[in-house]
């Protein structure tokens, strides 16, 4: 049976450190501020904002909610922005998605200043990821760098293969653990690919991100392998009181018989993905202040 990288303790000792970090900033009057923009009653996304907003307190990092009706307009989401941007006292800015229909995704993340786009997003940092000089690497992405990392996961000459190309996730990924200091020779399959499991089943490290329940099974992994299970679905369960239980995009009890290290989900790259958020907001109130980025 293989062993479980845990996010939550992962996460639990970034937040420690970031929590000592942000006594030390809020020592020499800089107070991270992280604003959060949720627009609709999304269900999900409300869980998702009040999570992130939890976390913030527990770290001394100030949040600053701006809750917008379902019929938010695209120019007044633009405006808060543009304000946002402007405000010397905000060091980064979330605008939780999916957005309401009729909002422009794409417009709204190239409209958060670079600087700010603690959710790695903007086509800067994109663009910067793929020069190989990040400055905000997108949350999930920065997560499972510091799984691997903290786990003491060697990376270099590895076949890592990547299930899912999504401009969030996957293509991110995949360009970083190309790159010098991680050095990994990447695949990137996608629904198009053929023959996916003779290719899955060569990765010594394979991460799947391709938004299907327990996609991943037995024989599409290569015995030893290291799993990073970015998926989080919701599936009937009629033995759960509400009726459903969540999942990853890897059928767990099969692949934990045949990998070495494996995620879970729940309790996995989720916590992590949080915890790189609140790192981003650090090192963006660092950065606006002329301090030098945290090497996190």
């Amino acid at each position: 049976m293989s062993k479980l990288i845990s996010g939550k303790m992962l996460s639990a000792q970034i937040n420690k450190e970031l929590r000592n970090e942000v006594t030390q900033l809020k020592e020499k009057g800089v107070e991270p501020c992280l604003a959060v923009i949720l627009v609709g009653d999304d269900p999900a996304s409300a869980v998702y904002v009040r999570n992130k907003k939890r976390t913030c307190d527990e770290l001394g990092i100030k949040s600053v909610g701006h809750d917008l009706p379902e019929n938010t307009t695209q120019y007044q989401l633009e405006n808060l922005i543009h304000d946002l941007n402007n405000d010397p006292s905000v060091n980064g800015i979330l605008n939780q998605f999916p957005l309401p229909i009729g909002l422009d995704e794409s417009k709204i993340i190239r409209k958060i200043s670079p600087e700010k786009d603690v959710d790695g997003l903007n086509p800067l940092n994109a663009g910067l990821i793929a020069m190989g000089q990040p400055i905000f690497i997108s949350c999930t992405p920065y997560g499972v760098l510091q799984m691997l990392k903290r786990s003491n996961i060697s990376t270099s000459g590895k076949n890592t293969v990547v299930l899912g190309r999504s401009n969030l996730v996957g293509r991110p990924i995949a360009t970083l653990l190309s790159s010098k200091g991680w050095d990994s020779t990447v695949t990137v399959c996608h629904s198009r690919t053929k023959n996916l499991a003779v290719i899955t089943s060569q990765a010594d490290i394979l991460i799947a991100a391709i938004g299907i329940p327990e996609f991943v099974t037995f024989d599409m992994i290569k015995e030893g392998a290291v799993v990073i299970d970015v998926g989080i679905n919701s599936i009937e369960d009629k033995s759960k009181k509400s009726g459903t239980r969540l999942v990853g995009d890897v059928a767990f009890e099969e692949a934990q018989r045949k990998a070495s290290l494996i995620t879970p989900v729940p309790g996995g790259v989720g916590p992590m993905t949080i915890a790189m958020l609140m790192a981003n907001t650090v090192n963006a109130a660092r950065l606006q202040n002329g301090l030098p980025r945290l090497n996190i």
